[in-house]
């Protein structure tokens, strides 16, 4: 699981999808993409401390199956941290390395990770109909994965719900891997 957020508020939703990959039986290993902005910027952001995770690296996609990533979304796509990272991966890509393997920031992202060879796995109604459709609250998720809701500080946690969806996806996500490998 590699997450990466300014306002830390991915970091409940990767340990959910984290959980939920544990309870089907599968093992995960959490790292966070390098942060891009310099330390300056980030204190005059008021951004918390990155918590103490290991940095993902090309290398280390390597090693896994598979991988599944927390991306907050910027303008609809994945911010500046995530585009370092994947352009860092070019080498991989050019030396056929990677070959198997919210809503409009998913999709945007997929079109990076198509040219990887990667296989994408949506989260899809099947696991999480009730939940994904529950109008009881305004929340993150959607077929394509789970997510939450943020204000621009990161004052809003994940509510109780999107930590579900996302433990649900962290299950279903196992469940597909563990048959493929």
């Amino acid at each position: 699981m590699t997450w990466h957020a300014l306002t830390l508020t991915s970091a409940a939703v990767a340990d959910a999808v984290k959980a939920g990959i544990e309870e089907a039986g599968g093992t995960a290993t959490m790292y966070q993409v390098a942060e891009t902005l310099s330390q300056e910027v980030l204190t005059k952001m008021h951004a918390p401390a990155k918590p103490d995770l290991p940095i993902i690296t090309p290398e280390i996609l390597t090693s896994y199956d598979a991988f599944i990533m927390g991306v907050p979304t910027r303008f609809g796509n994945f911010p500046g941290q995530w585009k370092a990272f994947w352009d860092s991966t070019s080498g991989l890509w050019a030396s056929g390395a990677l070959t198997r393997g919210e809503e409009v920031t998913i999709h945007n992202t997929i079109s990076t990770l198509t040219h990887h060879g990667v296989l994408y796995v949506p989260l899809g109604y099947a696991h999480a109909f009730g939940q994904l459709t529950n109008l009881t609250e305004v929340h993150g998720g959607s077929p394509w994965g789970a997510g939450t809701f943020a204000a621009s500080d990161g004052s809003r946690q994940p509510s109780p719900l999107e930590l579900e969806i996302a433990q649900i996806q962290g299950k279903a996500f196992w469940g597909i891997v563990k048959r493929a490998f």
